[in-house]
């Protein structure tokens, strides 16, 4: 199961957009903007239909 996602960069706030795969569960991985190069931290969490992204600077 895939989601796309729009999300705004915690850097430049540009709008940025991702494909989630919600069938493999809870994951964390670092994905760069680009617009700007920085390293966002990508936290998402998911039961395979409900999901939640919380989208960081990777210094936080």
């Amino acid at each position: 199961m895939l989601e796309l996602q729009v999300f705004q960069c915690p850097y430049c706030g540009e709008q940025v957009e991702t494909v989630l795969d919600l069938s493999a569960g809870d994951q964390q991985y670092i994905e760069d903007c680009p617009v700007c190069c920085r390293s966002m931290v990508l936290d998402l969490r998911t039961d395979g239909s409900d999901w939640q992204l919380d989208v960081r600077r990777e210094d936080d």
